[in-house]
């Protein structure tokens, strides 16, 4: 089984609106799997749905080729998008509570919170009520909350919500290194940046139906236009770019570059290769710049959701 997690044909209703249109989807053990999609489209309803929080009306979740059952929770950390920390309690007092609720005896919960608190600089706040904490502050301690239990699967819904950029670098760094411990993690958010820095496979979820998955570099490949970005510098420019237009599509480029000359973009036909293209520049210019477009994550996301 290289799969932890599995829904087959999930679909759920609220009255007459449906939530969710019978989603199927696979996330490998081990992996990044980023679960995108527009606001409403059923994101956070497949994953209630995975942490039991509400139950689909129809198809199957497995976790680790079991179906889901009750005690599988002690397997899975979420975080959600609504944090759900107590503001009133001591930080010390709450992170131990909950810790137990995961299943870790009191002499664990205190072994791991140390580990947590000492690696996140954060040892000084345990007296310290969650009021009393910044939003990024209260951020640090529910990410303790959900991995320090070492679950198989986390769930991480807009974890960098609330963070400065050194903070969300380190808690990106800390999910790479779950990840590599073993961790499989389930990634949703809206910063196309942050699915092209982790994610190793995506699904992607629009007005509850499932339009698109796999892993991230192969829908990459599918959705590539065969073209480069070059600048050139010749004898005659002008004369160049005419010859270019004549063979190849042709549009004008902005990026930055310390030469002088032309900046264009270029595609290709199917039936011609890079080293194609790159053999006719080199026996017509200079060439300072090469590089190959490739749709972001972001450019397939809306390319997608405009198609659907």
């Amino acid at each position: 089984m290289n799969d932890l997690l599995v829904t087959k044909s999930v679909s759920k209703y609220f009255g007459d609106f449906c939530a969710l249109n019978k989603v199927s989807i696979a996330v490998p053990k081990g992996c990044i799997f980023g679960l995108l999609g527009p606001n409403g489209a059923g994101k956070t309803t497949l994953i209630r749905i995975i942490n039991q929080i509400t139950i689909q009306d129809s198809g199957s979740v497995y976790l680790d080729g079991e179906p889901l059952q009750p005690h599988h929770i002690q397997n899975i950390g979420y975080l959600p998008e609504e944090r759900g920390l107590y503001k009133s309690m001591k930080v010390g007092e709450q992170v131990l509570y909950l810790a137990q609720l995961k299943g870790l005896s009191k002499s664990e919960a205190k072994k791991q919170l140390k580990y947590w608190f000492e690696k996140l600089e954060i040892g000084d706040w345990w007296n310290k009520k969650i009021q009393e904490l910044s939003k990024g502050m209260a951020q640090k301690i529910q990410f303790v909350v959900t991995v320090l239990h070492r679950p198989k699967l986390l769930i991480f819904d807009e974890p960098f919500s609330g963070f400065d950029p050194i903070n969300a670098n380190i808690i990106k760094d800390e999910i790479l290194q779950l990840r590599d411990e073993g961790a499989t993690v389930i990634f949703s958010t809206h910063r196309m940046e942050s699915v092209e820095e982790l994610c190793d496979h995506i699904a992607l979820i629009h007005e509850s139906n499932k339009i698109l998955d796999g892993k991230l570099i192969d829908i990459k490949k599918q959705y590539k236009f065969n073209a480069f970005e070059v600048g050139l510098t010749s004898e005659n420019d002008n004369e160049l770019t005419k010859k270019l237009k004549s063979k190849f599509q042709v549009s004008e480029a902005d990026f930055k570059s310390i030469h002088d000359g032309i900046k264009l973009n270029i595609k290709v036909s199917n039936g011609d290769s890079p080293n194609d293209l790159l053999m006719y520049l080199t026996q017509h210019a200079q060439v300072h710049h090469f590089k190959e477009l490739v749709p972001s994550a972001s450019d397939i996301f809306i390319q997608t959701v405009k198609n659907n």
